[in-house]
């Protein structure tokens, strides 16, 4: 098992963007903007959980059935293996910092159940 991310990793993603802040060997910790009207796929991990920080806008949190609103300073903790999505309904960028945990760290722990851009893994 192993934690594949680095800091200052980063991409762009239909929804907006992410960028690795910091890495340790359990724990990545990744600042992720999400653009007015969109939204992450529904997804779960086998090998994470996640711990979410809305620092700026509000989101709406899928975390299994339940749907919650969060703003800035608020925060949502994600199990391993519960489905789960976050979506920015307003019309500036929503920005939430995501701390990773769990012993194999990396995108290929992403179980997709539905996307809006189309993406299977």
């Amino acid at each position: 098992m192993a934690n594949l991310y680095k800091r200052g990793d980063k991409d762009n993603r239909p929804w907006g963007t992410w960028e690795v802040l910091e890495t340790g060997d359990t724990y990545c910790v990744k600042k992720i903007r999400v653009t007015p009207g969109n939204i992450l796929s529904l997804q779960s991990h086998n090998f994470r959980s996640e711990h979410w920080i809305i620092v700026e806008g509000e989101a709406v949190v899928t975390l299994g059935e339940d749907k919650i609103v969060k703003k800035a300073g608020e925060n949502a903790y994600i199990p391993v293996t519960v489905k789960h999505r976050i979506q920015n309904n307003t019309d500036k960028d929503m920005v939430f910092i995501e701390v990773q945990c769990g012993e194999n760290l990396d995108e290929n722990d992403i179980i997709r159940y539905e996307d809006s851009y189309g993406r299977v893994k």
